[in-house]
């Protein structure tokens, strides 16, 4: 039997052994839930597949992205999240993925960036894990963007915090390949989507702590009518490079950056990060008037 197969056939009696230990054992009020037990509500597609680690970028002091190479039939929706198991660490990890479905097409990865913490799956990426390292993963997740090409145009305000970045760099990442196609390449075949504004709120404490910064602000520059962005630090001591100055702003996201990207009728909100953020905007933006179900969020933990 190939490795491979091994490793697949060992995730999927460590699903099953996980899912069962969580649906039958009393839960504890002094036990922080674990990923499976979070997310038993959620979504999620029935096949494990096994995967390799193919590259290693530290994208922070405190994050490592992880590229990822896949089965050929794994799929995802830009936003959603992959159940990790790892051989040898009996956690299941659950980490959003950071690149586009686009990305997976062209180059048969997907990518994953990773906050270290004590956290076993979150440990073994900063401690253990290396280019070879073999993993299987499960896409799942209720908070994703994936607009047909017959759909009215929306614009999406995403509000991000911390790492919870993540999910919203694949949407931005989706939405930059979707502009792509309506710009170039939608006359070779492919269907053309209705693409609105794109504009990001992203909070951290210092400029250090804003992931994937440069390619953001690129994809600003290349999409200049429809990609926007303001990165907000909360406490910042230190000057900023030339090149960051025009997108930064101190403080928290204010009442005025929202109230400026809202319309009722055409935005779509996503937001992830802590929760105490999640409350509070979703709060300003329901004040808004931005319609409840159109306000979209992912807790992190």
């Amino acid at each position: 039997m190939s490795a491979p197969s091994v490793l697949l056939r060992a995730a999927l009696l460590g699903c099953r052994l996980q899912l069962r230990c969580s649906a039958t054992r009393k839960m504890s009020s002094k036990r922080q839930m674990d990923h499976l037990e979070r997310t038993a509500s959620n979504s999620r597609q029935s096949a494990l597949y096994p995967a390799q680690v193919c590259g290693i970028v530290n994208e922070s002091a405190t994050v490592k992205r992880l590229r990822i190479a896949v089965h050929p039939e794994f799929t995802f929706r830009a936003g959603q999240w992959v159940d990790l198991f790892i051989p040898g660490v009996d956690t299941v990890g659950g980490f959003s993925m950071c690149s586009s479905p686009g990305l997976l097409q062209r180059e048969g990865v997907v990518e994953l960036a990773v906050k270290y913490s004590r956290h076993p799956p979150a440990h073994w990426v900063h401690s253990q894990c290396t280019v070879g390292s073999k993993v299987a993963m499960r896409v799942g997740g209720d908070f994703f963007f994936d607009p047909a090409p017959s759909d009215p145009a929306v614009d999406l305000l995403l509000v991000a915090g911390g790492v919870g970045i993540n999910p919203l760099y694949s949407i931005m990442l989706h939405a930059a390949d979707l502009l792509e196609v309506v710009g170039g390449d939608a006359g070779g075949g492919g269907r053309s989507h209705n693409v609105g504004a794109v504009h990001l709120c992203y909070s951290a404490k210092s400029n250090e702590e804003l992931l994937f910064k440069n390619s953001i602000m690129e994809a600003c520059r290349r999409f200049p009518d429809n990609i926007s962005c303001n990165f907000h630090v909360t406490q910042q001591s230190s000057e900023v490079e030339p090149d960051l100055r025009p997108f930064l702003h101190r403080g928290r996201i204010s009442e005025e950056e929202l109230r400026a990207r809202v319309d009722p009728h055409r935005t779509l909100c996503f937001l992830c990060g802590p929760p105490p953020m999640i409350e509070d905007v979703s709060r300003r933006l329901l004040d808004l008037e931005l319609p409840r179900d159109r306000i979209l969020f992912e807790k992190w933990w």
